[in-house]
């Protein structure tokens, strides 16, 4: 089985930019990002295809922050721009057996150990 390693998280004033990346032991389909505060569930954040062709955002980060793969390093990114206090949480790099982008937590069984990242105001 893959495993997902994520880096790149700190601590980051509000108006920031952080770029977490995943680095993966194999090939991977689908991949996406997910995030859990304390005391809250585990988020969507992002998500993005195989070839990476199609990607989608929760409507909070849409605009502010991008995800990307390079598949011949076997690496998942997360540009995060314009932090705000409300996006610090734990970030999780996930992977699915499926070749689309998915926004839901169930399609996804390969996870990362996260990256926490603190937005200060």
């Amino acid at each position: 089985q893959v495993q997902l390693v994520e880096s790149g998280g700190g601590l980051v004033q509000a108006g920031g930019s952080l770029r977490l990346s995943c680095a993966a032991s194999g090939r991977t389909y689908a991949m996406g990002w997910f995030r859990q505060a304390p005391g809250k569930e585990r988020d969507f954040v992002a998500a993005i295809s195989w070839r990476a062709g199609s990607t989608s955002y929760a409507d909070s980060v849409k605009g502010r922050f991008t995800i990307s793969r390079d598949n011949a390093k076997n690496t998942l990114y997360l540009q995060m721009n314009s932090l705000k206090p409300e996006d610090t949480a734990v970030y999780y790099c996930a992977a699915s057996r499926l070749i689309v982008a998915d926004t839901e937590l169930g399609e996804y069984d390969v996870w990362g150990q996260g990256t926490q990242v603190t937005v200060s105001s």
